[in-house]
């Protein structure tokens, strides 16, 4: 059984005026209704919420065993009988007939109409006599082009719609004979026709076919299959051989079979095809391809064919690409363009589903509460009848045509439903002595009466269980008009008014954590999606309040899937994409429910966070989304545990995958004083796993973060102080960071003032280092850019710098930058001296300026001049460094100053370039 949900899909109602006791009815596109009674039909304008009011009357040529109405063309077909023989008619031009004396003009199929008489057409209704050679059993239209398919015994007529054009505005239409079907072994009880597509249903089988036809440029025509092949052959020898064995005593039943696609042409039903088309230049030829051949047993338990084993319902369901009418013959006939079709059929207990386009497959199946006489498919419902019950049930069409139209259903980008959802049924409503239903726009037309007795029947011998011989189908006399009838026409609400109740039904089942939210609410999605499609059914203003639905059916579906822990989490993504929200406003939805004091995140919400930022383009702007969201809601990302802040799932996700954005938000949350300094550094230790003074690199992360986002309520130089000292435990102790560091020195330079650039001589003095240790350059760097930045104060780190040896590379560098920030150049000139003589130079030419310039021939000039006499393996560097010094001192210095500072013990011959030099230089200048 088929859940159920005490919905109200049914609006108001109202009854039809009939003066007879219908026989047949039927809708009349958007606007009217056909009623069928003796040998009379009248016509109900229907529109709205407006109550049903008689439009015209016209008479038949006997009885009215079957009326179908044809929206392409706006032609309503009949078939008739009078004195036991059966007519087909056409009537056209059926709304302007004003009264039922009115003038009718009546042609046979085919008459080519002559120019006087043309121009009286466009007053008065036609009648198109169409005559066969063999009783009209049942008829359809094709919804799209308004062709005609009859049903015959042993054969399918086609009719195609033809108009002539009297002039732009008025079209006379017509049929031509174009198509013979003929069907060998099974004979229709009904049918339905659309595009090409034909469905056949006998009492206890349904073959579907499709026309197919081939180019006009000279191709061979295949008419498929050309005869029985050795299957059909076998098939109908067991026929019979069945109707030999059948006797008194004995009777043959043949297994249920369901055969798809190419198999179907196994069942035993040949089928050829005979082209009767006049118009040369317009025929067309088909071949046949089989599609599905399905067949059911009857009941042995009885020895009849009771009514509790024969199909009825059968229906083709087309659905269109959305806006995909033509406006090339305006008015004449409305092309569409077909996405999906889909053919439904039942047994009294059971329906069935099956999607037809491209690939042959049973979609769903429904199990009724109870025996059904009469069911009609809508792209949004199926509507049942039983006894005393109107029965609407969901259906997957709109799930299914989603997946045609847009190859981006099923992805990360978007998402729907599956074909395969369990359908429900929305509403059980009582209904006494129904007898037949029919649908059309919002309306459903229902047939009641008291009497039990019903009026169609079709009359087969009673042994004869599966004789596709057995094929008279007529209908008894119906008795004579008696009170207890009513013809209702009930409305269906709108698409947003039920999708809101089914909407406000879910949250009953939100607290639950089952998958009864998820179902409803897809119910409500695919409702939507289906009267979007059906775009030819709304009324103005309806779609863009079915889109904003639409949309709002994604978020809720989003927020079901981000608190699941399933294989189908990931839904979470899509559905929220489609939903417009942003991720702020995403992260505001979430449901938090507490369990045991803690907060619990699924897999749904954690894989849309993520993959939000992967795949956003510009990711900067995704990610200050995010963290306005973590901002609205803190508790995503921390709880409340035992009295302590703890990370939560989230948290801990976000560390491995989005470390950044953690780091980002945090830093939020801070600045909005969502957060403590303290409670911050703490959420990062334990987050970490890291105990007492262990500093993980995340933190340290934070702090550089800190420092780009210059928090008033942070403490500077306590963050400098922060900083140091793990950089420099870490390069004393050689230890790298247990984690990639989010930002490189550059990058903290480019983005930060607090970090200076480092000054050109550090570089000189640590690429003379070829061994030193890459694992802690970046701590070194980011430590030298802290000391040459402006905000630094370095008498406060000078104490601790002691772990960092002058013996390597990084403490040299250190130690040297903090005296010359300490303006102790002479002794750093002496260290460079010592330990890197070829960083002096470049030393003094960045920091030995304006009043310090004298230390380039006080101090500098002279320690060269003595190292030089000392000699030694540093000889060359030192000679390099000294011209250097002295390209520069002679420059600066007059002649007799130059001369005053040069060494009395030196030679001549070495500084006389220099003394040249500064001699000429006021005549160069």
């Amino acid at each position: 059984m088929v859940q159920l949900y005490n919905l109200h899909p049914f609006g108001s109602q109202q009854v039809v005026p009939c003066k007879l006791e219908p026989e047949r009815f039927c809708g009349g596109g958007p606007d009217a209704l056909f009623v069928a009674a003796g040998c009379k039909v009248e016509a109900f304008a229907v529109a709205g919420q407006e109550l049903c009011q008689p439009r015209c009357a016209f008479s038949t040529l006997g009885r009215v065993l079957r009326l179908v109405y044809s929206e392409a063309g706006d032609y309503l077909v009949a078939i008739e009988e009078k004195n036991q023989a059966t007519f087909l008619r056409a009537y056209v031009n059926w709304r302007s007939k004003r009264t039922e004396n009115s003038r009718v003009c009546i042609r046979m199929v085919g008459h080519n109409v002559e120019a006087p008489f043309r121009e009286t057409f466009r007053d008065q209704m036609s009648i198109v006599e169409m005559p066969l050679s063999e009783t009209p059993l049942c008829i359809s239209c094709c919804p799209v082009k308004g062709d005609l398919l009859v049903g015959c015994t042993n054969k399918l007529v086609l009719f195609s719609l033809k108009y002539q054009i009297i002039n732009e505005e008025f079209p006379v239409l017509d049929f031509e004979r174009s198509l013979i079907i003929h069907i060998h072994n099974i004979t229709p009880v009904e049918i339905s026709f659309c595009v090409g597509y034909m469905a056949v249903m006998s009492d206890l089988e349904v073959l579907i076919l499709k026309l197919e036809s081939n180019p006009k440029n000279g191709e061979s025509v295949h008419h498929h299959p050309h005869k029985p092949n050795s299957p059909v052959t076998q098939a109908e020898g067991t026929s019979n051989e069945t109707l030999q064995l059948e006797s008194e005593d004995f009777v043959i039943c043949q297994k249920p079979m369901e055969l798809l696609g190419q198999n179907s042409e196994q069942s035993g039903v040949s089928v050829t095809l005979e082209s009767t088309g006049l118009d040369d230049e317009k025929i067309k030829y088909f071949h046949v391809q089989h599609l599905l051949y399905r067949r059911f047993a009857p009941d042995i338990s009885s020895y009849v064919l009771s009514d509790d084993i024969k199909l009825h319902s059968l229906q083709l369901l087309p659905i269109y690409q959305t806006d995909s009418l033509t406006s090339e013959r305006k008015n004449l006939s409305q092309e569409k363009e077909l996405l999906s079709l889909f053919c439904f059929f039942s047994l009294p207990h059971v329906g069935y589903l099956y999607l037809v386009v491209k690939s042959v497959e049973l979609m769903s199946v429904y199990q009724y509460p109870e025996k059904s006489q009469q069911a009609v498919l809508t792209p949004q419902f199926l509507h049942v009848i039983t006894s005393n019950n109107l029965q609407c049930f969901t259906v997957r069409c709109s799930a299914a045509a989603a997946r045609e139209e847009d190859p981006y259903v099923d992805s990360t980008l978007k998402a729907c439903p599956p074909v395969s959802m369990d359908v429900c049924a929305l509403r059980i409503q009582l209904f006494i002595g129904l007898k037949a239903i029919c649908h059309f726009k919002n309306h459903i037309i229902l047939l009641t009466k008291a009497d039990p007795e019903a009026i169609p029947e079709r009359r087969e011998a009673p042994r004869r269980l599966l004789s596709r011989k057995d094929t008279s189908v007529k209908l008894k006399t119906p008795p004579v008009a008696e009170a207890g009838w009513n013809l209702y026409i009930v409305n269906t609400i709108s698409p947003v008014q039920l999708y809101k109740e089914m909407v406000d039904y879910s949250n009953t089942y939100k607290t639950a954590k089952t998958q009864s939210c998820i179902h409803l609410l897809s119910e409500a999605h695919l409702l939507v999606r289906a009267a979007l499609m059906d775009a030819s059914q709304l009324e103005p203003g309806e779609k863009a309040e079915l889109l904003e639905a639409f949309k709002e059916s994604c978020g809720h579906l989003g927020d079901c899937y981000s608190r699941l822990d399933t294989q189908y989490s990931h839904l979470a993504l899509p559905y929220y994409k489609m939903s417009g929200l942003s991720m702020a406003e995403v992260l505001a939805r979430v449901d938090w429910a507490v369990e045991d004091g803690s907060q619990k995140y699924e897999r749904g919400l954690i894989f849309y966070i993520s993959h939000s930022l992967y795949e956003n383009l510009d990711e900067e702007l995704s990610e200050m989304k995010l963290v306005c969201g973590f901002i609205l809601e803190p508790r995503l990302l921390i709880q409340q545990k035992k009295g302590q802040m703890v990370p939560t799932e989230l948290a801990v996700h976000l560390k491995e995958t989005q470390p950044g954005l953690l780091v980002a938000s945090i830093l939020g949350l801070q600045k909005n004083n969502k957060i403590g300094i303290e409670e911050s550094d703490s959420f990062f230790k334990v987050l970490c796993g890291k105990d007492g003074d262990m500093i993980p690199q995340l933190l340290i992360d934070f702090w550089e973060a800190q420092l780009i986002a210059c928090l008033p309520d942070v403490l500077l130089q306590e963050l400098f102080f922060k900083l140091t000292s793990q950089y420099i435990w870490r390069l004393s102790k050689k230890q790298p960071p247990d984690t990639i560091p989010l930002r490189t020195s550059k990058d903290l330079i480019n983005a930060c003032s607090h970090y200076g650039l480092i000054y050109p001589w550090v570089n000189v003095l640590i690429t003379s280092d070829s061994l030193a240790d890459k694992n802690y350059t970046e701590d070194l760097s980011k430590l030298q850019s802290l000391i040459c930045g402006p905000s630094f104060d370095i008498a406060s780190i000078v104490p601790f710098l002691e772990p960092l040896s002058e013996d390597t590379v990084a403490g040299l560098s250190v130690q040297v930058l903090c005296r010359t920030r300490l303006k102790e150049y002479e002794q750093c000139i002496d260290t460079l001296l010592e330990r890197c003589p070829e960083a002096v130079v470049p030393y003094a030419n960045h920091e030995l300026k304006e009043e310090n310039r004298i230390l380039w021939w006080k101090k500098l000039l002279p320690e060269l001049c003595q190292r030089i006499k000392c000699g030694g393996e540093k000889y060359q560097l030192y000679l390099s460094s000294l011209k250097e010094t002295l390209s520069v001192v002679a420059v600066e210095l007059e002649l007799r100053d130059f001369l005053n500072v040069l060494p009395e013990d030196g030679t001549a011959a070495f500084f006389l370039p220099y003394l040249l030099y500064c001699s000429q230089k006021k005549s160069l200048t």
